[in-house]
């Protein structure tokens, strides 16, 4: 996702500056291509920076990559962040950026790795409202629409919304009977959905590239189950869903894409799955 937001700025007249990634192979190879540095120190990024974009995995990593040097010299500087992680870590990132002199808004990130090449993101975007403004210019060439939802953690409570919804309709279709019939009738009724089109196509295919993987599915899943547990909400096809997830991550399939969920319902598939390994 981060280097095809990367790729789509540069399109649209933007300097790549500086890249860091865990895997520094990849971010020199991006460098490379985009004109930028890549670099191992966290520091770098914001020194040649005036705008950084963070997309990472989990809340460890987020908190991991501000107490890491991301946030040394960064009055002035504003920080994009986009993965799909807790509220309570986008509000911290919030404070913490604000005692280092700096901006910081989250805008998590609907769609996935094509919408990022286009810049055709669906973004959700939480934090100050000058903030949100202020990062129009940028937010206008990766998205079809950035939404503002509120404070710090808004935009985060209803990503995990969504990405709960939309978990539940993968593993749902994944219990599907003829995918041929199924696509087709689906489609003409009230159980058609976005899922139906992508996933469906992948689980009668199965092609399980990774765009969204059953790893992210189960953590994203989990952190609706959170945030309903503090609401004392009960979320009972959540819970089912995340079990299947984790179950895909028990049985080593937690890198496929989540619609390789259907490897462990259609008979016939499971171990002999003909896609094991996903695609960066």
């Amino acid at each position: 996702m981060g280097a095809n937001m990367a790729r789509r700025l540069k399109e649209c007249g933007f300097e790549i500056s500086a890249l860091y990634d865990v895997n520094a192979a990849a971010a020199q190879t991006l460098a490379t291509e985009l004109g930028a540095v890549a670099t191992d120190d966290l520091r770098a990024v914001t020194k040649l920076s005036d705008v950084v974009v963070t997309v990472v995995t989990d809340d460890q990593a987020m908190k991991k990559i501000f107490t890491g040097g991301l946030l040394s010299r960064a009055k002035g500087k504003l920080f994009i962040n986009c993965a799909t992680v807790t509220p309570e870590i986008h509000a911290w990132v919030e404070a913490k950026a604000e005692k280092a002199g700096a901006y910081s808004l989250e805008a998590c990130m609907a769609s996935s790795i094509t919408q990022a090449r286009q810049g055709t993101l669906y973004l959700m975007c939480g934090g100050k409202p000058e903030v949100f403004e202020s990062a129009k210019p940028i937010l206008e060439k990766l998205s079809s629409s950035a939404r503002y939802i509120g404070a710090a953690g808004k935009a985060a409570q209803l990503k995990a919304l969504v990405n709960m919804v939309m978990n539940i309709n993968t593993a749902g279709l994944a219990e599907g009977l003829d995918l041929n019939v199924v696509r087709e009738v689906f489609s003409q009724t009230g159980a058609g959905s976005n899922v139906l089109r992508t996933d469906g196509e992948d689980m009668q295919n199965r092609e399980h590239s990774c765009f969204f993987s059953a790893a992210h599915a189960a953590k994203d899943s989990g952190i609706a189950l959170k945030l309903g547990k503090a609401q004392k909400l009960n979320l009972p096809l959540a819970v089912a869903t995340k079990k299947q997830f984790d179950r895909m991550i028990v049985e080593g399939l937690g890198e496929l894409d989540k619609s390789g969920v259907a490897e462990l319902t259609f008979k016939g598939r499971g171990e002999n799955s003909p896609n094991q390994k996903s695609t960066p």
